[in-house]
């Protein structure tokens, strides 16, 4: 751990935590964005070894203002642990992101600036935004998209299969749903799930209708409500908007951004409208 003062008084007060796989995963990006904000501000670098060290940095920052080094996971692990200490009010977090595009969605889908350069420089004269979080029933969070994909094997698969090769496809199956996107499949019937479907306590899917999946979304800051969109197999999407979405049904899993979750058989999300702050270039949002 290190720290680099800037002279002037009126400089800001920087707590920046670097996330281990940022150092190995482009350790020049690193650099360049402590060079940044050391130049414009009284940061305070600290190096943590891993999640729980880092939540720890977090947990000491005082009156310091948080910038996270690192990529989508990196984010989430921040911003899950600012709420749980239960400080909405609390000033705005930064990231720097580092890593592949593909550890990044979240970041760039929320406005954060690609580059190290202008990232650090957001960090430094940005807007704060003040952002709607998805909370389940175990504290978890949801910075972006939930989404509960159906696992199961197509109807017929069994037969086609037998032994290893059916546990093998499907657990290509499953890594490919809930990982990335899957490659073009040949016509034939969707994989399906059953799943009772409440938001704000109305019914909206019930066991005895299959659906191919379920996605709640809430970005904004606008409302404080998320767009509940199910997909039954063969129809039109059904689309609307909630505070508290409870899913339940046999054994799930579900994507929390790009966290695997589960399996559980019922789960609540609710949103807590503008529960964290996030630094976006001026004019952004």
């Amino acid at each position: 751990m290190s720290a680099a003062q800037p002279p002037g008084d009126g400089a800001h007060q920087l707590l920046v935590v670097i996330d281990p796989v940022a150092r190995r995963t482009d350790g020049e990006s690193v650099r360049i964005a402590k060079d940044v904000l050391s130049a414009g501000s009284h940061a305070k670098i600290c190096l943590p070894d891993g999640p729980e060290e880092f939540a720890r940095a977090l947990s000491r920052r005082g009156g310091r203002r948080p910038v996270v080094v690192g990529d989508d996971r990196a984010l989430r692990r921040a911003v899950a642990q600012l709420y749980r200490e239960r400080e909405p009010s609390g000033s705005a977090l930064s990231l720097i992101p580092v890593g592949g595009a593909a550890a990044l969605e979240l970041a760039h889908s929320l406005g954060v600036p690609t580059g190290a350069v202008a990232a650090a420089r957001t960090a430094l004269d940005g807007a704060a935004r003040r952002l709607d979080l998805l909370v389940d029933d175990s504290d978890g969070v949801v910075l972006g998209a939930l989404h509960i994909p159906a696992l199961s094997a197509p109807p017929g698969a069994a037969a086609a299969h037998t032994g290893v090769t059916a546990v093998w496809d499907t657990c290509r199956h499953l890594v490919r749903t809930l990982v990335g996107p899957a490659p073009a499949a040949p016509a034939g019937p969707s994989a399906t799930h059953r799943l009772r479907v409440e938001a704000d306590g109305v019914l909206l899917n019930d066991l005895d209708r299959p659906v191919e999946s379920v996605t709640v979304t809430s970005r904004g800051g606008d409302g404080g409500l998320a767009e509940v969109v199910i997909r039954p197999p063969a129809a039109d999407p059904e689309t609307t908007e909630a505070k508290a979405v409870t899913v339940s049904g046999a054994d799930f899993r579900y994507r929390a951004d790009i966290q695997v979750g589960g399996p559980v058989r019922t789960r609540t999300w609710t949103v807590r409208a503008g529960a964290w702050g996030l630094m976006l270039p001026v004019g952004e949002g």
